[in-house]
């Protein structure tokens, strides 16, 4: 990462930011300032807190306790300490930290709820998580923890700690004690104004920024399965059939055309379909046949998730809000992450499959079929081949099944029955990364014994657009010409598949 004083400045703005804008962020990071029009708005909603907070009315957040001590007043001098004590018992978090992406992520989607001024939050403290984030001292988040209403209280709880000199932070990759680095940079802890607290944990930016690392994940994977699969539809000499666009012209799923059109151009120019040992009748299994449908039905789940998770990094997720301009506070739930919750769930279902077909096309490929060795051993009998990474892949797809069950139909009440209904986001998300982390070594297994059947597939001619790729994959994973140690394999083809999802993304459709 380049110094800090040499990256150039980009400036948070009303503007809706796609999640690949935002992870771009994330990426390169630059120095983050706010825009003019950011500031005002900012401005003047600390400015109304500030006029209002010594009004004799209850002001949730304000000059109350929280949650069920709501109708519990606060006096004005022990306000600021309101907000210290609400940082303070609600960093809960426990687990394995995030990684630092994820903590970027959840910095700039608060600061999405930010620039709208209706938080209340002083621009003295939201300048202090810019100068954390310009200093690349990133607060370090415990994963577990949420429950994904009243909003990502103690991982949000964890992700403000730094600004008043507690918790943990990293710097050049390692984590130390915010508050020694805060004074190495010469800054004091923050004393919260009224509402700041909360502001800092209020919303679901966590699970938000989870969400979007997963969906732009999953997107790559989905994008790589089509060429997986084209590997393996030579490897086991399917017809041509199935992906033609004529065909995919009849539906009206536009997602199908896509993924069949991916096909069209990886296989241009194979001769797998005219093989003799390739089925007869020109009907393939379904794992191959339907990979057109079940690949789209995966790539329509995941665009459905883009479009959610997108509208709520953009959208303002507080309690209570402040509306200047009408003179008004309005409590509400824009604290409440089921719209979250329910993509992920879905994502996790659609990703699952995309695991569970993927599976099923290794098996097959294994079958003894279609002129293949039994395992895609060269000496069947002797040698075991493949036959025990497809039981690795079987186990992890069960596993997916088993993760795919939806966390947000399950609601544990909280807060003395004054947060009764929550959306459990944060499951969703976790087990969504577990099925992303499970899918991943799936593709590579079949991307191991796409190859092998390739390279034992007599007569075939495998297309200019995949050549390169066996080629390229023989480099990292030699042939199997006898049983060897199969754990290597699979996590040299894996690393081989991280390091190109990223380009695979962006030459196909």
């Amino acid at each position: 990462m380049s110094a800090a004083a040499d990256r150039p400045t980009v400036e948070i703005s009303t503007d809706f930011y796609s999640l690949d804008a935002l992870m771009a962020l994330v990426d390169e990071p630059p120095r983050l300032a706010l825009a003019p029009e950011v500031a005002e708005r900012i401005d003047a909603g600390a400015r109304y807190v500030e006029r209002i907070a010594p009004q004799d009315r209850h002001i949730y957040g304000i000059n109350t306790g929280f949650g069920p001590l709501c109708e519990t007043r606060i006096p004005a001098d022990r306000m600021s300490e309101l907000q210290h004590k609400h940082l303070v018992s609600h960093a809960c978090g426990v687990g394995e930290p995030v990684p630092e992406r994820v903590s970027r992520l959840a910095m700039l989607v608060k600061l999405l709820t930010f620039r709208a001024g209706y938080s209340g939050i002083s621009l003295e403290a939201v300048q202090r998580v810019l100068d954390l984030w310009n200093a690349d001292v990133i607060p370090v988040v415990p994963k577990k923890g949420t429950v994904g209403a009243s909003g990502d209280l103690a991982p949000l709880a964890h992700l403000a700690l730094p600004l008043i000199g507690l918790g943990k932070v990293r710097v050049d990759g390692r984590i130390t004690d915010a508050g020694a680095v805060l004074e190495a940079m010469g800054w004091k802890p923050l004393r919260l104004k009224p509402k700041e607290g909360l502001a800092l944990t209020n919303g679901v930016q966590y699970i938000n920024a989870l969400a979007l690392d997963s969906v732009l994940r999953s997107e790559r994977l989905i994008k790589a399965a089509d060429l997986i699969a084209g590997l393996s539809i030579q490897g086991f000499s399917c017809a041509d059939t199935f992906y033609q666009p004529i065909l995919h012209a009849t539906s009206l799923h536009p997602e199908r055309s896509a993924v069949a059109g991916n096909l069209v151009r990886l296989l241009d120019g194979s001769n797998h379909h005219t093989l003799p040992q390739g089925n007869a009748a020109r009907e393939d299994p379904y794992s191959f046949r339907c990979a057109p449908q079940v690949h789209a039905a995966v790539r329509q789940t995941c665009g459905f998730a883009r479009d959610i998770v997108g509208r709520e990094c953009n959208s303002v997720s507080d309690n209570p809000l402040f509306f200047p301009e009408h003179d008004q506070v309005i409590l509400g739930g824009n604290l409440h992450g089921e719209s979250t919750a329910f993509a992920l769930d879905f994502l996790a279902i659609a990703m699952s499959e995309l695991a569970n077909i993927s599976e099923r096309r290794t098996y097959q490929l294994l079958s003894g079929q279609h002129g293949l060795p039994d395992f895609l051993a060269p000496e069947p009998g002797v040698d075991s081949g493949l036959m025990i990474p497809q039981y690795t892949s079987a186990a992890l797809v069960n596993e997916n099944k088993v993760l795919a069950t939806p966390a947000s139909i399950d609601t544990i009440p909280t807060s003395q029955l004054q947060e009764d209904h929550v959306s459990m986001g944060g499951t969703s998300a976790y087990k969504l990364w577990t099925i992303l982390d499970n899918c991943e070594y799936v593709l590579a297994v079949e991307l191991m014994t796409a190859v092998q059947a390739i390279d034992l597939n007599q007569g075939l001619r495998p297309s200019p657009a995949t050549r390169g790729v066996v080629a390229e994959f023989r480099q990292e994973v030699g042939f199997l010409r006898e049983d060897r140690l199969q754990a290597d394999d699979i996590e040299k083809s894996r690393r081989y598949l991280r390091g190109r999802l990223r380009t695979w993304a962006k030459d196909l459709d």
